[in-house]
């Protein structure tokens, strides 16, 4: 199956990009390698560089009670990693940016495939059903000397190394003592419709390889896009960063560079 040119879909507008100022002169590290995710953060114009995080993804999903706690805990496990990893260097970076995208149908984690049948399988479970694509984020930014308006009194951090996360906030942050750092957490989820697929369809699909290293076992960047009957929601969530969100947290994240002036 020859995969069709990816088509983008709809872009915020500069409006609710503005607030990706608040990144200019700063050292933003993105903690993942996925070329999805640094096309999305190059054409709405941050600066960053690329760390991938050495975290192993194996987490007890399990231990979960929903695939997005299990999205934002893995995400803020690589943001975490790579901010520890780079504390030393000469310019330590003032934000990093972890995020993991699931897929979940009918509450159940889809992870990467193990194999070709396994591929076929997960698609053949979603084909003409409904199902979700969560991504979490972690943004890291470190606290304290260096970082002016960040810092925090002691008894405000936790001194849990595991996150707090509850599924069911819009957005929650922590201080983490063991990296000295602010991490805020959130997910935005979209849900992604598949027609009925023939198992001729699939077995050529499976046939390019390129489920085997996507989580659910399809890209809808790739030749899964005709697989599509519809997104609601954040596409771009789908495709692996909620571009949006981020802009909306971003204000948060630093309220000295948004408070009005003093009087």
């Amino acid at each position: 199956m020859k995969s069709p040119a990816w088509a983008w879909p709809p872009f915020p507008e500069a409006e609710a990009l503005a607030p990706l100022r608040l990144l200019r002169g700063k050292r933003v590290v993105l903690a993942s390698g996925s070329p999805r995710r640094r096309d999305i953060l190059l054409r709405a114009g941050v600066r960053f560089d690329v760390v991938p995080a050495h975290f192993r993804e194996d987490l007890a999903k399990a231990s979960f009670p929903a695939p997005p706690a299990y999205a934002v805990e893995t995400a803020r496990r690589k943001a975490l990693e790579v901010a520890a990893r780079l504390r030393a260097d000469p310019r330590p970076p003032e934000v990093v940016i972890g995020a993991d995208t699931v897929v979940a149908l009918d509450a159940q984690i889809l992870e990467k495939p193990r194999d070709a049948a396994d591929a076929l399988r997960m698609l053949r479970s979603l084909s003409g059903r409904q199902h979700s694509v969560i991504t979490g984020v972690a943004v890291v930014r470190p606290t304290g000397a260096g970082n002016p308006g960040t810092e925090r009194p002691e008894a405000e951090a936790n001194p849990e190394a595991e996150a707090e996360v509850n599924p069911d906030a819009e957005v929650n942050r922590e201080v983490h003592p063991e990296v000295d750092a602010e991490v805020t957490l959130f997910h935005e989820e979209a849900r992604v419709t598949f027609l009925p697929l023939s198992e001729a369809q699939l077995r050529d699909y499976v046939a390019t390889g390129e489920p085997l290293d996507k989580a659910g076992a399809y890209g809808l960047q790739g030749g899964a896009a005709a697989f599509a009957e519809r997104v609601e929601g954040d596409a771009l969530a789908a495709v692996g960063f909620p571009l949006r969100r981020f802009c909306r947290e971003l204000a948060a994240i630093f309220p000295e560079a948004t408070a009005p002036p003093p009087q």
